[in-house]
């Protein structure tokens, strides 16, 4: 544990994020050097014809996919994997104490993780990172788009970012996988796919180390089964399904229009196989993990939360109709939008069904609670106008057209609006990029050594 302990104390002081150019040429590198250790595969191409490159790292008995990038907008995974390949390469006694042939890639969403670049070398605010935000449709994102089919639900159009994935699933049937998430706002949290509670008070442990907060508001679907503090239950397709059926007339179907996750997947070739998912963010404000009491009913505050969700997308919507015949060229960014429209549209009934019935909703709130669904829910809707304004600009440039340069001004003052008033009313604080790496690669390492051992 030692070893352990001092791989994640040299974890680098990172102070930017690397490129898809520079994470895959680290990746050669790594091989060129070291020949007889390391392999590099490519394992399939983008939508856009990049490749999606994998380090096959170790001859162990059992099998580990470690994926970044599941959703472009979400790097950090992508430093604690080059940092990884590299120790378990040139520090044979870490790398003796597992028992894995490791899979491991860098950038599972090339295409959209370009299209962060942005925001990725700084600066690291909350303005900056709305304005060159992008993430896909549901049904474009590479951790949504496995099959699976159940009741009404049957998704069988994996990108092809997806098929790369779904090959050395079905070759490899891991043991382990770690899907690379991170969070924007708030603090960390994690999802397994199991119980597991010699892991929970390692995973507290990790992040108050660091001296930084778990999230402890409101959990990111109202569904999600909370093992212990900050930990949940892996979500499935399957419980989302049936959330809508119970809370919606729609076919739940017809508002899900994705697929599967990695973990469902996985599962289908090896039922014991154990996944992680840590969520970092790169903000966070105190109030998160303030569990006092309050006096507003947490029900009131769903509610506020769901009102102002309705009001966004509507206005964005009635904008959005305005100017979709002028657009020429249909490009990621509006397909996004369409999808996250389509979306809101059909599951917002639900949701408010949801909020307005659910038993536990009843009692007092709490100030991490108040936190999130009125402060935490405004930065995440000031990303959706941001890649609204993106596609604005991006149409504009081709056509020329004054409609779309007016519009994306009045946009771009919204956002700034936006963001003044979260800069007024939040006390947050960029967190090292460094922390954020050690964490994932903590809850990374403790967690191999727990599959390694079932």
């Amino acid at each position: 544990m030692n070893i352990i302990k001092k791989i994640i104390e040299e974890v680098p002081s990172y102070e930017t994020f690397m490129t898809v150019e520079e994470l895959d040429e680290s990746s050669k590198k790594l091989a060129d050097k070291y020949p007889n250790k390391v392999e590099l595969l490519e394992i399939g191409k983008s939508r856009n014809g990049n490749s999606i490159l994998c380090l096959k790292i170790g001859n162990g008995k059992k099998d580990a996919l470690l994926y970044a990038f599941p959703h472009p907008n979400e790097p950090i995974g992508s430093l604690m994997l080059d940092y990884l390949s590299h120790v378990l390469v040139e520090n044979p006694e870490f790398a003796d104490l597992f028992d894995y042939t490791w899979y491991i890639v860098k950038v599972a969403d090339p295409d959209g993780a370009k299209l962060n670049e942005g925001w990725f070398k700084g600066p690291f605010t909350p303005l900056n990172y709305a304005l060159n935000f992008y993430r896909p449709a549901g049904n474009q994102q590479v951790e949504w788009t496995f099959p699976i089919e159940y009741k009404t639900l049957k998704f069988d159009s994996p990108i092809p970012e997806t098929k790369a994935l779904m090959n050395i699933i079905e070759k490899s049937k891991p043991d382990f996988i770690y899907s690379l998430h991170n969070a924007g706002f708030g603090g960390v949290y994690y999802y397994i796919s199991e119980k597991a509670p010699i892991l929970y008070p390692i995973y507290e442990k990790i992040v108050k180390d660091l001296n930084l907060p778990l999230s402890l508001g409101e959990p990111e679907m109202p569904y999600a089964i909370q093992l212990d503090q900050a930990v949940y239950l892996m979500p499935t397709v399957e419980q989302t399904y049936d959330y809508y059926e119970k809370h919606s007339d729609k076919d739940p179907a017809e508002i899900i229009k994705s697929g599967n996750s990695s973990y469902g997947y996985a599962k289908n070739f090896n039922p014991k196989v154990f996944e992680l998912v840590c969520e970092v963010p790169y903000y966070y404000d105190s109030r998160i993990e303030d569990l006092s009491e309050i006096s507003e009913i947490r029900r009131e505050l769903v509610l506020q939360s769901i009102e102002f969700t309705e009001k966004n997308y509507k206005e964005l919507e009635e904008l959005f109709n305005q100017i979709k015949d002028k657009l020429t060229v249909k490009t990621r960014f509006q397909e996004a939008l369409e999808y996250f429209i389509h979306v809101y549209r059909n599951s917002i009934d639900a949701e408010r069904k949801w909020a307005q019935t659910a038993k536990e909703l009843e009692r007092k709130a709490t100030v991490a609670e108040k936190f999130d669904n009125i402060l935490v829910s405004k930065f995440y809707k000031m990303l959706i106008w941001g890649m609204f304004r993106r596609l604005l600009l991006e149409n504009y440039e081709k056509v020329q057209l004054k409609d779309l340069k007016v519009m994306s001004d009045d946009v771009y003052s919204k956002i700034k609006e936006m963001n003044k008033e979260l800069e007024e009313n939040l006390d947050y604080r960029v967190i090292p990029i460094k922390k954020l790496v050690q964490i994932q690669l903590a809850a990374g390492l403790y967690s191999a050594l727990y599959a390694q051992m079932k």
